[in-house]
């Protein structure tokens, strides 16, 4: 299983997700996504989902 993974929301880099010791960190690329900066996730597919429900305005529930 890879360490890290490339986010990637509508053709826009978010971010990447690093595995560590509790699980997926996220370093966001763009400002946009600053939000999720530094969010541990339990894979690389809820930080996905995170950030897709930042750009679609559900803050309450990427946050």
């Amino acid at each position: 299983m890879p360490d890290s993974y490339i986010i990637e929301v509508n053709s826009e880099t978010a971010g990447i997700v690093v595995r560590g010791q509790g699980g997926y960190c996220f370093f966001a690329s763009s400002h946009q996504f600053n939000r999720l900066e530094g969010q541990v996730f339990r894979n690389a597919r809820e930080a996905e989902r995170a950030a897709r429900k930042l750009v679609n305005g559900d803050v309450k529930e990427a946050a």
